[in-house]
């Protein structure tokens, strides 16, 4: 079973093996967990959310089809999840975000750590100054990797309109992170 794709688990679970849901969990939860801890920055509610996912998709598995990217479904159930936690819970301060940290090589000279660690601390500055859609495009282009036609569907937009949104993030984050070098 562990050899099935994404697409054949989900369409068994929606047939009514939901014991198939398992293996599903056990390829996304890290991945889920990752998308939401950089999100809200709790890595409790991180791992509550990802839950939620779980059981969003059983709630939901009737609107599963064959021709799903089940990728992009998944993402837009967990990005309705956050949503709708912080819409219930009426926080709008969930604007605090960490980057993927960078290992720094033990190598590099003391001087060159300070420098790396200067700027990934104005890059966080800069993806926290970003509109939460901004930061969740980023998130999902550079951080999760996904392609524009998933983060298409996952936003409700076209290909190109998700390559436009990203390319525009990525504009505002790199004038956000300039301003905060000159300083």
């Amino acid at each position: 079973m562990n050899t099935l794709s994404d697409n054949s688990l989900m369409l068994r679970v929606k047939a009514g093996e939901s014991h198939t849901l398992g293996l599903l969990y056990e390829r996304y939860k890290k991945r889920l967990f990752g998308f939401f801890y950089q999100m809200n920055k709790n890595a409790s509610l991180s791992e509550d959310l990802v839950q939620n996912v779980f059981i969003r998709i059983l709630k939901y598995k009737h609107t599963y089809t064959e021709e799903s990217n089940f990728i992009s479904w998944l993402f837009q159930i967990a990005r309705n999840e956050n949503y709708d936690y912080f819409k219930k819970q009426k926080k709008h301060n969930h604007d605090n975000f960490e980057t993927v940290s960078h290992a720094l090589n033990g190598g590099d000279s003391f001087e060159r750590n300070i420098e790396l660690s200067e700027r990934k601390i104005n890059l966080e500055k800069a993806i926290s100054k970003l509109p939460s859609e901004k930061k969740e495009l980023i998130i999902l282009s550079k951080i999760k990797e996904l392609k524009y036609k998933e983060i298409a569907e996952i936003t409700g937009c076209t290909e190109g309109n998700a390559r436009i949104k990203v390319h525009r993030a990525l504009h505002d984050l790199r004038e956000i992170y300039l301003t905060l070098e000159k300083r």
